[in-house]
């Protein structure tokens, strides 16, 4: 599976981006896929950047 279909896991608290779920809370919609994410995107429990995500 590409990587932009997997879940994405946060390295510093564990937090899951599921891209069939997205982060409409912060503006991605469901469907989104991890290279689709902008930059400045910030994980929605610790605020760690998305370079800190494997």
């Amino acid at each position: 599976m590409p990587t932009e279909e997997k879940v994405m896991n946060c390295t510093v608290c564990g937090y899951e981006y599921d891209p069939t779920a997205g982060d409409p809370e912060n503006g991605i919609p469901p469907g989104t896929y991890w290279k689709d994410i902008p930059d400045s995107w910030l994980c929605p429990d610790c605020h760690m950047p998305k370079e800190d995500f494997e």
